[in-house]
């Protein structure tokens, strides 16, 4: 399995809406982090869907290493 790009050694922090589904890049080659923008295509990765359970800020990670994904794990800070 490949590696993913990591666009970040930090966690995006993004305003989210409740009940709103976001895809979130997980092959790191996004040009719209931590979104997907279709970059993944020929790759094995595919984007990660999120559903927003309260309108809110949340952490998507942006090192592509979360075991929580799509969220923010710290992972980073061992990178």
């Amino acid at each position: 399995m490949s590696e993913p790009i990591i666009a970040q050694k930090a966690p995006f922090a993004v305003e989210v809406e409740e009940a709103k589904n976001y895809f979130w890049c997980a092959c790191g080659k996004s040009s719209k982090q931590p979104f997907c923008d279709g970059s993944h295509k020929g790759t094995e990765f595919t984007p990660v869907r999120y559903t927003a359970e309260k309108t809110g800020r949340v952490f998507f990670c942006g090192c592509k290493n979360t075991a929580n994904a799509p969220l923010c794990d710290g992972t980073h800070s061992k990178l």
